[in-house]
């Protein structure tokens, strides 16, 4: 602790006031979580089962808080020094690259353990009801423990390679989602088959051992959820303490490699333009790129009839240029065909409702993880950037930057969530009276894209800078989508059918796996209050962001 860094770092953290803010926030959600099911008469559970119902809740909210919280000040540790100009002095100090690193990674830790000590009053509180022991109480810390380290050490390499602050709360919250959810596709798909040999069984556990989930469900007595009918009894906690030391240590080598001057030598081609070369490039080149996606091809004038915002948000934004979104088409097509052939074996013998299920979960999670890093940047970036001040000078009515704006977000969302339809034919392959519940699905979909695009705009008019609009809106989307998630699971004990209900009512991906069937879903009914819901935020947020953007055109 007597690093200069950890000292600043951590100091300056905790002086903020959205440190305070998240603290609170913690503090208040776990007393709200024990409370809900806190004794309210004299008498004692003797079998410990209302202990162990209160420890669920407080597990599994750790859990998705530290998946929120313990990555964004690790993510913009290193990228920040670069913005600043003070990476080169930290580099150029005596101090050495792993010292340079344990101070950025103590420094954020301290204010994850910070997060960590004010829960104990909460797991106290479930020790105190009786029936739950401190071997499992330190099995969940342990797991939550495990949980911080890697997730920051993460946090630390994302930040090491990129060039804003934005781009790395993007990409780590990407790369999380990828090893707490993603990871455990293949189990899921596989688990049972009579196709697997030897030593694929394994690989398939140890891949899945990547995942804090499964190990959670364990201490907490839910391991058989996912274990598709099968009694899991693998030892999940040890697995991903392994898998977690291991990815950790990896992890924190290859940034500690990464800190040293060749950091700041980032030099790139100049590149020449299409259009000026001969006339047999530009015609492998047109045939190559199929004449639109050519990125070295000089784009044409504005038409007159045409937003300019909308134009330049295509044109300045990485995912708004015609290459990047051909991209981001492939490989949404790509998962979503991947998906249907290890699903279609499984699906002919349950039905359509598991690919069903599947496909939404695939569709949610692209837009979840890519609409905040489209819209989260709209407006607070060009105020970071002072590009704001140019907007102001044109003759462009706040309602015209608005529209230009969210029209070049929804444009590649479209786009990629066109790319997964394939799943969809499928499924009417299998089963052509389930045309309703896709046509349903799918205006789902439409509606919870529209609201995470409205949200993410909004927030990124009230914040000045884009990385904090950013994990506002992450932290936003994935408290609706995956913490009410934990009301799911303690569904019939401790919390009834119609508490489940009323909450899952808010969720938009219970909505549509409700709509397609999906065991543990379906006898929930979620349309169409959640789509009144969806729409009424979303009225909401495009009030606020344009009287915020109003107010920001006036001249100051």
């Amino acid at each position: 602790m007597n690093n200069p860094i950890t000292q600043r770092e951590l100091v300056g953290m905790l002086r903020t006031r959205r440190a305070l803010i998240l603290q609170v926030i913690l503090v208040a959600a776990l007393a709200v979580l024990v409370i809900l099911r806190w004794p309210v008469d004299a008498r004692a559970d003797y079998t410990g089962r209302q202990a162990q119902q209160v420890l669920q809740l407080f597990g599994y909210g750790m859990l998705v808080a530290l998946i929120l919280l313990a990555p964004i000040f690790p993510a913009t540790a290193i990228v920040r020094e670069r913005q600043q100009g003070t990476l080169a002095l930290l580099l150029n100090s005596p101090m050495s690259a792993w010292s340079i690193f344990m101070g950025k990674l103590l420094g954020a830790l301290g204010f994850v353990v910070v997060l960590v000590l004010l829960s104990i009053p909460a797991a106290a509180a479930c020790f105190a009801m009786g029936g739950v022991g401190m071997g499992q109480v330190g099995q969940l810390y342990l797991v939550l423990g495990l949980v911080a380290i890697q997730y920051a050490t993460l946090g630390l390499l994302v930040s090491s390679f990129v060039g804003s602050t934005d781009a790395a709360l993007r990409m780590t919250y990407g790369a999380i989602l990828g090893l707490s959810v993603l990871t455990m596709g293949p189990y899921q798909f596989t688990a049972g088959a009579e196709w697997l040999v030897d030593p694929l069984p394994m690989v398939i556990d140890w891949i899945r051992a990547l995942s804090p989930i499964p190990a959670m469900m364990q201490v907490l007595g839910h391991e058989g959820v996912t274990s598709m009918g099968m009694i899991d009894q693998n030892a999940q906690v040890t697995r991903y303490a392994i898998t977690a030391v291991i990815t950790t240590i990896l992890m924190a080598v290859w940034t500690t490699r990464r800190l040293n001057q060749k950091m700041l030598d980032r030099s790139r081609s100049a590149g020449k333009v299409t259009d000026e070369q001969t006339t047999s490039v530009k015609l492998y080149r047109r045939l190559m790129y199929l004449w639109f996606f050519d990125p070295n091809r000089r784009s044409g004038l504005i038409g007159p009839f045409t937003n300019p915002v909308m134009v330049k948000e295509f044109r300045c934004r990485k995912f708004g240029r015609a290459y990047w979104i051909a991209r981001l088409f492939a490989v949404s097509a790509i998962i979503a065909l991947g998906l249907m052939l290890l699903t279609i074996s499984r699906t002919i013998d349950s039905g359509p409702e598991m690919l069903g299920g599947m496909m939404v979960v695939l569709q949610y999670s692209l837009v979840i993880l890519l609409t905040p890093s489209l819209a989260s940047g709209l407006i607070s970036g060009e105020r970071e950037s002072g590009g704001w001040k140019l907007l102001q000078m044109t003759p462009l009515s706040p309602l015209q930057i608005v529209t230009g704006k969210l029209l070049s977000v929804l444009g590649t969302l479209v786009m990629v969530m066109l790319a997964t339809l394939p799943g969809y034919v499928v499924i009417l392959l299998i089963d052509k009276n389930q045309l309703p519940v896709v046509i349903t699905v799918l205006q789902s979909l439409l509606i919870m894209a529209i609201f995470a695009m409205l949200l993410s705009a909004a927030l990124s008019s009230l914040f000045a800078r884009t990385a904090a609009a950013t994990a506002a809106a992450y932290s936003i989307l994935v408290g609706i989508c995956a913490g009410s998630m934990v009301f799911w699971l303690g569904r019939g004990a401790p919390f009834s059918h119609t508490v489940v209900e009323r909450v899952l009512t808010l969720n938009p991906v219970a909505a549509a796996l409700s709509i397609t069937g999906t065991p543990g879903f379906a006898q929930y009914n979620l349309v169409p209050a959640n789509w009144w819901i969806m729409i009424g935020g979303s009225v909401v947020c495009l009030i606020v962001l344009v009287g915020r953007t109003w107010q920001l055109s006036r001249p100051s």
